[in-house]
This record gives structure tokens, C-alpha cells and sequence, in this order.
């Protein structure tokens, strides 16, 4: 099921949210549903749904492979630290959902960014602030859509 609709968010993050960009800053679909998941699921799960979804983002988009492999597989390990069976609930219908979002997006478009340039001569502006907090900001926004329009569980 994650990978079924891993796919679909793939489909989405290629054709449709690139015109929800600003100034070339488009937030990432993928994530949100790779942090949604491992956040269900666990760490090991996480991490491996990561690498699958990087490595398929990587043949569907026609990008260097490897580059959102490596950096999906790094931002599922980093949202599996915020799984625990206790706060499962707590974790995906407060506003804890968006800082999560935010930490494995700057994490994922930091290292996504830094493998896929082609130049080296970065400044601290340029890397961490227009293609890792400004992505990951625009992310975390993005990610309020899942807060508000969420599926009921049985428990609420």
C-alpha cells in the first residue's frame, strides 16, 4: 500500500506541484507521504520505503540515480526517530506532524541539493537557506493540508 501510493505521489510531485512553485521552491509530496508511513510504521520501515521511493522518484524524473534515493533513505531514517507505538496518534494530528515535516525536509533537501549540483562553490545562504529551509518551510506548509483534511481512525 505505501509503495502504491508512494507511486502516486510520485506522479503528482512531477507533473502537478511543479506549478505550485515559487522562485523554484516546490515542496515535496513524497516526503510528506514517506513521514506519514514511518511515522505509522517505524524506523526500518521508514528507511527502506525511503530508499524505494527515492530510487523510483529517481527513474520517473529522469534525475541523477541515486540523489533523492540517498536523500529519502536519510529523511525516513531521521522521521523514524520520532516513532513511538504510544504517541503515534500524538505524532500525526498535532502540530509535532509539521515540525517533523520540516526536520526530514531540511535534511532531505540539504542532501538532495549537495548531490545533485554540479557546482561546488556554495555559500551558507544559497545551500541552507534557499535549498534546505526555504523547501522544507514550503513543505511543512503543504503538510498542514494533512492536518486539516486527514482520515478519521477509529479512536476519535
Amino acid at each position: 500500500m505505501p509503495i502504491t501510493v508512494g507511486i502516486i505521489a510520485i506522479a503528482i510531485q512531477i507533473v502537478l506541484i511543479p506549478l505550485l512553485s515559487f522562485q523554484f521552491v516546490v515542496p515535496d509530496l513524497v516526503l510528506i507521504v514517506l513521514v506519514i508511513y514511518t511515522l505509522k510504521k517505524g524506523q526500518i520501515f521508514g528507511t527502506i520505503t525511503g530508499f524505494i521511493l527515492g530510487f523510483l522518484f529517481d527513474i520517473f524524473s529522469g534525475g541523477i540515480i541515486g540523489a533523492a534515493m540517498f536523500s529519502k533513505t536519510l529523511a525516513g531514517f531521521t522521521a523514524g526517530y520520532f516513532y513511538s507505538e504510544n504517541k503515534t496518534d500524538t505524532n500525526l494530528n498535532t502540530t509535532i506532524f509539521v515540525l517533523i515535516i520540516f526536520v526530514c525536509s531540511a535534511i532531505d533537501a540539504l542532501f538532495y541539493q549537495i548531490l545533485i549540483s554540479k557546482t561546488t562553490d556554495f555559500t551558507f545562504i544559497t545551500l541552507f537557506v534557499k535549498h534546505s529551509f526555504l523547501p522544507a518551510f514550503y513543505t511543512a506548509l503543504l503538510s498542514l493540508i494533512w492536518l486539516i483534511f486527514k482520515p478519521k481512525t477509529k479512536s476519535e
